[in-house]
């Protein structure tokens, strides 16, 4: 009778075991159907954990600061890219206006600088760097002119003073030139000094020939 009650004891332990075993496994089961039913109702409602709104908004934030730098430094890149168009525009303007007033002086001086005794050179300078049109006008005036020079044995010498553009339209300057001269003729065999005046249109366009010159006849009346 003992041994029997022990076997029976010792067969029935384990069911005892099983037993208390199948709840808590049936427990984790229900528990992780119902996260899992509750995930699937958050999902259905839309809802979305909140650490990925704050991911979101921030995301954002940092879009739009990106879109900020850019159109800034877009900015700041015309700005400069304006300024540095102008700085180059303004020198080559400068330069141009150097360039057309060195000529006009240089013309004057040419100009007002002869010998009766070689009006030929003279008449050669008077044309260099003019236009056609202008050629014949002044080649016409110079011709002119050696009627009056060679009978009072004129003479003159020139020193370049100072010139200043006037006004430049589309390319086309006129400039003011100033020149001092000594003069001697027949009349006066010591040196005059004087200032000749002379405007002088040169065209940049056209290869920067001269294309009108005034005060040439004033500068050469005796004194």
């Amino acid at each position: 009778m003992k041994g029997e009650d022990m076997t029976t004891e010792v067969k029935t332990q384990p069911t005892a075991d099983h037993e208390e075993a199948g709840p808590s496994d049936s427990a984790r089961r229900a528990a992780s159907d119902d996260s899992a039913q509750s995930q699937a109702a958050d999902q259905s409602t839309g809802k979305r954990p909140q650490i990925s709104v704050s991911m979101s908004l921030r995301g954002l934030l940092l879009g739009l600061l990106a879109v900020l730098l850019v159109a800034v430094s877009a900015t700041m890149t015309y700005l400069y890219l304006d300024a540095r168009s102008e700085l180059s525009a303004q020198a080559v303007q400068s330069e141009n206006d150097s360039r057309a007033e060195k000529m006009a002086l240089d013309y004057a001086v040419a100009a007002a600088t002869m010998d009766f005794k070689d009006l030929q050179a003279w008449k050669v300078r008077l044309v260099q760097g003019t236009s056609e049109e202008l050629n014949a006008k002044l080649t016409g005036a110079a011709n002119d002119m050696e009627q009056v020079l060679v009978p009072l044995e004129w003479s003159s010498s020139a020193q370049p003073l100072v010139a200043k553009v006037r006004s430049d339209a589309d390319g086309v300057y006129i400039v003011d030139s100033f020149v001092s001269v000594q003069t001697k003729t027949i009349q006066s065999p010591e040196p005059l000094q004087s200032t000749a005046t002379y405007s002088t249109t040169i065209d940049s366009n056209n290869n920067w020939q001269i294309t009108d010159v005034g005060g040439l006849t004033s500068a050469l009346e005796p004194k």
